[in-house]
């Protein structure tokens, strides 16, 4: 499955966020805190949701270590930081190149996905991984633990050629 490369432009967000690794994993009660709250952002942009996360350092997939924590976020993009609901933080995402993969199915199937991207994909593609944030855009379609789930997972990367 080849992704479409597309530019991002920045993109403000606002939302919640927690420490975690992967085998402490606490997506869950990442949304279960989030979800209540998330009608009281008033400037979005769109419906959509985003589920991101940030790595400490640009050798966390070098060394990957699923008990190497990170910051994972709930949010939503919103027109401007002026108006911070309590309890949530503004982030600014960079603009920049990403691959972007269309994912279908449960989160536990994600597993098989990730592995593709950075264990196929990224090896034999003309591009290696940048170091900006990794985020999932959670449209309309995306319905939590349903097989027929869809969402788009963001990967940022950049040209080979860059590295010289």
């Amino acid at each position: 499955m080849e992704p479409r490369i597309e530019t991002l432009t920045e993109k403000k967000l606002v939302g919640t966020h927690v420490r975690m690794s992967l085998v402490e994993n606490k997506t869950l009660q990442l949304w279960q805190g989030f979800m209540p709250h998330r009608r009281q952002i008033t400037n979005n942009v769109n419906n959509d949701l985003i589920s991101m996360q940030v790595y400490d350092h640009e050798l966390y997939f070098a060394d990957f270590n699923p008990e190497s924590d990170f910051t994972k976020w709930a949010a939503a993009e919103v027109a401007d930081h002026n108006a911070i609901p309590a309890g949530m933080e503004a982030f600014t995402l960079p603009g920049g190149l990403y691959a972007v993969f269309p994912y279908k199915g449960t989160p536990a199937d994600g597993a098989r996905m990730f592995r593709y991207i950075f264990a196929e994909w990224l090896p034999d593609a003309e591009y290696v991984l940048d170091h900006r944030p990794h985020f999932e855009i959670l449209s309309e379609k995306y319905r939590n633990d349903d097989p027929d789930s869809e969402e788009e997972i963001w990967i940022p990367i950049k040209p080979k050629s860059e590295l010289s």
